[in-house]
């Protein structure tokens, strides 16, 4: 199994480890850094196709074939590699960021590059609590988060920030999903939410799933975005270890 992380998160600072404990028993787990984060490099210029580049290599130390299992925009990139490499069998997929409809306000349309902008001139503070608002920590949350120890961890890879947001792409603009975008992905897929999530997060994995070619929904009552791994886990499992039906 390759964990695939979502944005600011990498092996010492987010849920990997986490997963990694609960699932280690069932499966071999490869965890690893993405593009510009912990111990891995960011040789520019960023995109896509290098993240999907990253994920191939991990899938090749796996032997050429494994299951994923993605987490926020993690949940994006991993379906955006099954298009495109064959060995990623099934995904397991959690709370991709998407506004699909006016369950909450749109992500402006300049969002993206307005994190950008601050990244440039040095602004990395003010690139995490803008992405942080957005995603709905409170604003007087956001003010304190300068004084908590994993601030430094939070600075320190404010710059792939955007890089979750060219994944994303318009996804977060209100609209229906582009169904086209994921047409070639043959893998089964697990797409789940959290019960106590926002609605519009919930409204974004339904539509998620119906955009898969092959995928089932899922709802796990009394999560949030932020899932427990103890309660993840066994329903990764239980969907990792079905017969796929002939």
């Amino acid at each position: 199994m390759i964990l695939v992380d979502g944005a600011m998160s990498y092996r010492d600072n987010g849920p990997s480890a986490g997963f990694a404990a609960e699932l280690a028993g069932s499966f071999t787990v490869y965890s690893y850094d993405r593009r510009g984060r912990g111990e891995s490099g960011d040789t520019l210029p960023w995109s896509v196709e290098r993240e999907i580049e990253d994920l191939a290599a991990v899938l090749a130390v796996a032997g050429g074939s494994a299951v994923v299992f993605g987490t926020s925009s993690g949940a994006v990139l991993a379906a955006d590699a099954a298009n495109r490499l064959p060995g990623l069998t099934r995904l397991a997929l959690y709370e991709p960021p998407f506004i699909v409809d006016g369950s909450r306000e749109p992500r402006e349309a300049t969002f993206t590059g307005d994190t950008e902008a601050l990244i440039a001139r040095g602004d990395r503070s003010g690139a995490v609590k803008k992405f942080m608002v957005h995603v709905g920590v409170p604003k007087f949350f956001v003010h304190l988060m300068p004084l908590m120890p994993a601030w430094k961890k939070l600075l320190g890879v404010a710059h792939t920030l955007p890089y979750d947001l060219r994944i994303l792409g318009e996804t977060g603009r209100g609209v229906p999903l582009d169904a086209g975008r994921w047409s070639a992905v043959g893998a089964p897929a697990l797409v789940m939410d959290g019960g106590k999530s926002p609605r519009y997060m919930r409204h974004g994995a339904k539509a998620f799933s119906e955009a898969l070619p092959a995928a089932e929904y899922r709802t796990l009552p009394g999560q949030t975005h932020i899932v427990k791994a103890a309660v993840i886990a066994p329903v990764v499992k239980e969907f990792l270890a079905r017969k796929v039906s002939a």
